[in-house]
């Protein structure tokens, strides 16, 4: 039978502004939803740690300190963190502790280079880590928060036309006023029917995010459909003009990470998919770039 000892004190950690702070509602443990400050790069990340003893007892330990880190991890490899941030506090040297003491700690002006990021096998996340050393064993507790990246928007602004063909049976051809948006911009477009010879049953724009982790041969994929928006019900005719217009301040959307220390990217891609009454279905995807402002 396993036997859990309790841990012999509390630590509260207490973010600075944290209750008037913006906050970021993320997915957490378990499904569960979760409510964690937000953060920017160039910003300090400062607040207290209060280390209550249990029960009234005196309570020995052997220093206690608070750490900030920036961390990916990945799921098909837990328990490997690959810190790309790691900073460092003593707050107190060894000594006994009788009551409640806190303890203020500040990282001044911490870059944080990358955005926070949830995705399918990988995450990338900030926290604090305060741990009090002790004989037996060390007590940790973690508590984190999120960043946005602002960055400047990607230069040029290039359209993006392709076109969908079967020999003698379909040609459609379709535009997007730009390939680089912000997270609450609006796509717009049009779908021009130049032949159709396929009886269409209806359309569908999709936004799918492909998730890269790792490198070559080790490298793997995985795709997740974040939109799927309904653009056409029924059988065009050849001439036809289907307008589209989407907003995308209502989706959860991430900017496109490039590369991100090597250990992984996301590419964003409007998938438009065609599907005929005998439910066979035709798709051309486009890859997008999509930025935090």
């Amino acid at each position: 039978m396993a036997l859990f000892f309790k841990a012999p004190l509390d630590i509260e950690i207490r973010l600075e502004g944290e209750d008037t702070r913006q906050h970021v509602d993320v997915k957490g443990e378990k499904g569960r939803r979760e409510s964690v400050p937000l953060y920017v790069d160039g910003e300090s990340v400062k607040g207290s740690v209060t280390i209550r003893p249990r029960d009234g007892k005196r309570l020995e330990h052997l220093g206690i300190k608070v750490q900030f880190f920036g961390s990916i991890e990945m799921s098909h490899d837990r328990g490997m963190h690959d810190n790309f941030l790691s900073l460092a506090q003593e707050l107190a040297a060894p000594a006994e502790l009788r009551h409640p003491e806190t303890f203020e700690f500040e990282f001044k002006n911490v870059e944080k280079q990358y955005e926070s990021y949830l995705g399918i096998n990988v995450k990338l996340r900030y926290y604090v880590r305060v741990t009090v050393l002790r004989r037996m064993a060390d007590v940790v507790r973690d508590k984190d928060l999120w960043v946005y990246s602002y960055r400047m928007p990607p230069e040029g602004i290039s359209s993006i036309k392709m076109d969908v063909g079967i020999e003698d049976c379909l040609h459609i051809e379709f535009e997007y006023s730009k390939s680089r948006y912000h997270l609450k911009d609006v796509i717009v477009g049009r779908i021009y029917f130049l032949l159709v010879r396929l009886k269409i049953k209806h359309m569908e724009l999709s936004i799918i995010r492909r998730e890269t982790v790792g490198s070559p041969p080790n490298q793997h994929n995985e795709s997740d459909t974040l939109v799927r928006f309904e653009i056409m019900d029924g059988a065009p005719v050849r001439g036809e003009t289907i307008p589209i217009r989407l907003f995308l301040g209502g989706f959860d959307l991430t900017p496109t990470f490039r590369d991100v220390n090597k250990k992984f990217s996301t590419r964003t891609f409007l998938s438009l998919v065609l599907i005929d009454e005998d439910a066979r279905r035709y798709f051309k995807q486009s890859e997008i770039i999509l930025y935090r402002q």
